[in-house]
């Protein structure tokens, strides 16, 4: 197991995001977590990657518990954080943003390896190094926050929204984007707002619902249970 999350606690002021959350991530495994907006989702994210504060709860990577490690840390120990919106540096080159994902590793020669490798998955990237990140389309800032995650060398990603406010076509593009990075055997918790999409690259899945795990299972069981098809998938 690479990531355990146990009775996680969150607060925003006095509001209640997460009420003992619990949930695990395996080596090399997609898992989705779906659910409708304001039912945590993110907050559980940013709770993991550092940037959040919890209430009470562990959480455990590697073996190791790192709740009280700061966020830093986390990106060191191998936690990649994508957030939603492609929030890219909009004003630097797509290398530039590569570069910065990349401030806490020394190994040179392995940086530019991995710089090499993203621009096999993502060519556009390569063609567009010395271009600036805001002019890229969307689908192409969306390669490059996520390739700017991936040059950190994680074993775990956890990637927020990736689809949000692209077209159907994109939509396609992203799946691409998250099946060409699970095939590196990275780990992924996946934050999803097109649940069937979701449900489909992940092999198991959490239902959150005002800051509770209400279900979970196999990903294909949970696109067969009626109360997922009537709440998430429109069906």
């Amino acid at each position: 197991m690479l990531l355990e999350v146990k009775d996680l606690e969150v607060h925003h002021g006095k509001a209640r995001a997460l009420k003992g959350v619990s949930l695990t991530v395996n080596e090399g495994e997609v898992v989705a977590l779906i659910g409708a907006n304001g039912a945590g989702k993110t907050s559980l994210l940013r709770t993991v990657s550092g940037l959040n504060r919890l209430t009470s709860g562990e959480i455990w990577f590697a073996g190791r518990r790192i709740d009280k490690t700061p966020g830093h840390e986390r990106v060191k120990m191998g936690i990649a954080h994508i957030p939603a919106g492609r929030r890219i540096f909009a004003e630097l080159t797509v290398k530039q943003n590569l570069e910065l994902g990349s401030y806490t590793r020394r190994d040179k020669r392995e940086v530019a390896k991995d710089f090499e490798n993203m621009y096999k998955v993502f060519p556009i990237l390569k063609q567009k190094q010395g271009h600036v990140a805001g002019t890229l389309s969307g689908g192409e800032q969306q390669m490059l926050a996520t390739s700017r995650g991936l040059v950190s060398k994680p074993r775990l990603v956890l990637m927020d929204e990736p689809s949000l406010g692209l077209s159907p076509v994109l939509v396609q593009e992203v799946g691409r984007i998250i099946q060409a990075v699970g095939q590196g055997r990275l780990s992924i918790l996946l934050v999803e707002q097109n649940a069937l999409l979701a449900l489909r690259l992940a092999s198991r899945a959490y239902v959150l619902e005002l800051g509770e795990i209400v279900l979970e299972g196999n990903s294909m069981e949970l696109v067969n249970d009626e109360r997922v098809k009537k709440a998430y998938l429109g069906l």
